[in-house]
């Protein structure tokens, strides 16, 4: 399977650098991948298509503000963006300009937080925190949403740095990790969650903590050499309950966004059934994978060559979801992490 299969020209204007006045007001293209037919709807009509026999996954991670802007004690500028823990306060982290600095160096963030450089590993570095308090709520004062590379606005004095706070975040984040957001439920608002409970549609919440693999481009011709970054998950007991019982009884499992479908799926593939665990998950989904526990999916629209085009693709069969990317490029759809959604039933 070649990678040039699944690449597509993208308009540069339709890559959406701000989120859409309302969460709820994106578009929805709703994709029926047993009749190949396409609805142009808005996202807040998701109602009309969930009912009590729908049971919604949605990650709950919370995006921290993983991008700190530093100096050297020459004054030099130095932009650290952390990736993830390692073991307490000591970080994976991409430094640039790299070639600036050395381990042993303090970089200065605010009097509040200092980094220490402790060596480089491959093409990132190992830096250690220093600061006083919690070091989430220290990030919330003095660090800056990581927000994706071809969202093309500087964050510092940025008109919109409240709003992304904000918009590049989810109503039901609740655990910090992410340094990505996932983006498939930056459309839903508590309004609509409660509405759907009203009409009988359960929830659960898993836990991805989405890293930069997320827009690790595949590099390989043939993608079946591509190896996948590894994430963290978390599914609780409560959660474990909740979706064993669901498709016990028959129900939709509706995964909200591919971090959740890969969560799911890994779990399936490992024991056969949800169980309440921590892992990690390094599952590459691309057409020819047979699905065992999803059934529906909310999502964006993703990046040309990238494994969540392939995901998407496994799900609903290249040439469909090809077809429907076509119609949201022709209906001028708004794409990647800010953009419009799909639902694929």
């Amino acid at each position: 399977m070649l990678l040039e299969e699944f690449n597509y020209e993208l308009p540069e204007e339709l890559i959406a650098q701000v989120p859409a006045e309302k969460r709820e007001m994106s578009k929805m293209l709703v994709l029926d991948r047993f009749n190949h037919s396409l609805e142009h709807r808005h996202f807040s009509d998701i109602t009309d298509y969930l009912t009590e026999n729908d049971l919604l996954v949605l990650n709950n991670t919370k995006v921290i503000p993983a991008r700190l802007y530093a100096y050297k004690d020459t004054g030099a500028f130095i932009e650290v963006f952390l990736v993830r823990e390692t073991k307490k306060d000591v970080w994976v982290a991409l430094i640039k300009p790299s070639k600036r600095v050395k381990p042993g160096m303090i970089l200065k963030v605010s009097d509040e937080l200092s980094v220490e450089i402790l060596e480089k590993d491959e093409d990132k570095w190992l830096v250690h925190l220093l600061y006083d308090g919690n070091i989430f709520e220290v990030l919330d004062r003095v660090g800056h949403i990581p927000l994706p590379p071809y969202i093309e606005r500087k964050m510092t004095n940025d008109e919109y740095e409240h709003l992304d706070f904000d918009r590049y975040q989810t109503v039901y984040a609740q655990k910090e990790g992410a340094v990505a957001a996932p983006t498939a439920g930056l459309h839903f608002t508590k309004e609509i969650l409660e509405k759907l409970q009203q009409q009988g549609t359960e929830h659960c919440f898993v836990t991805l903590n989405v890293g930069l693999g997320t827009f690790k481009p595949v590099k390989c011709e043939n993608i079946l050499e591509h190896k996948m970054d590894s994430e963290s998950f978390e599914i609780t007991e409560e959660s474990a309950q909740i979706i064993n019982r669901a498709k016990k009884q028959g129900k939709n499992i509706v995964a909200v966004g591919t971090t959740s479908v890969r969560t799911l799926e890994t779990v399936m593939n490992k024991y056969g059934k949800i169980i309440p665990i921590k892992d990690s998950s390094e599952l590459f989904i691309y057409p020819g994978y047979e699905f065992k526990i999803v059934d529906k999916l909310i999502t964006n629209f993703h990046l040309p060559k990238s494994t969540l085009l392939m995901l998407v693709s496994a799900l609903a069969g290249k040439d469909f979801i090809f077809k429907a990317y076509k119609e949201a490029i022709e209906n001028r759809y708004r794409f990647y992490s800010y953009g419009d959604c799909m639902l694929i039933k």
